[in-house]
């Protein structure tokens, strides 16, 4: 019922946000829609289609395995901090987390929660231990532990998936609220990306 609540209060008093991002993603590229879709992997690892504001260009994917030997990060995750596929309005977007705005509408539909591990590329989770894939017992989330670290992307993937197994055990109302008021700080701190 938080989830629902939440999410419907955000999206009508977001609208104007959603509108004018939607337009400026389109402006600086317009060879791909505003919003990017891919498959994630949701609770006991039922895939869904996740929704974000597209902040790359629209050949990204394609362009993805020539990026890999770039990786920065350990683990399956991808990630290098001057990824040549983000375009000039996603970095800003993504700096202050608006493209995950979108993620709304999956809380809305079921397939996410406010809080809860961030959901995994399919072919991440191919490569999951046991102990990690352990994150995929609950549904997936906007925010966790991980997110409102302020160095979240020098954090190694096995302290990021030990944070998420901590969040799955301790889980509460008090802690979801902590985490919330946490990932706002954070947001107006610019710690996205």
């Amino acid at each position: 019922m938080q989830d629902i609540v939440f999410s419907l209060f955000a999206i009508v008093l977001l609208l104007p946000v959603f509108a004018v991002t939607a337009l400026a993603v389109y402006l600086d590229d317009p060879h791909a829609a505003p919003i990017f879709k891919q498959t994630r992997v949701g609770r006991n690892g039922k895939g869904f289609t996740m929704y974000k504001f597209r902040s790359m260009y629209a050949d990204a994917e394609e362009r993805l395995a020539e990026l890999m030997k770039f990786n920065e990060m350990d683990g399956p995750a991808f990630k290098i901090k001057k990824d040549p596929r983000i375009t000039r309005v996603g970095h800003f977007i993504r700096k202050v987390s608006i493209d995950e705005l979108p993620q709304l509408f999956n809380v809305l539909k079921g397939d996410m929660s406010i809080v809860g591990p961030r959901p995994a590329l399919p072919r991440e989770v191919e490569q999951y231990t046991d102990y990690q894939r352990q994150r995929l017992y609950i549904t997936p989330g906007l925010t966790c532990i991980w997110q409102v670290q302020p160095d979240r992307n020098s954090i190694s993937f096995e302290d990021w998936m030990r944070m998420d197994i901590q969040y799955i055990r301790e889980r509460s109302f008090l802690l979801d609220w902590k985490l919330i008021f946490q990932t706002v700080l954070a947001v107006f701190r610019g710690h996205g990306e």
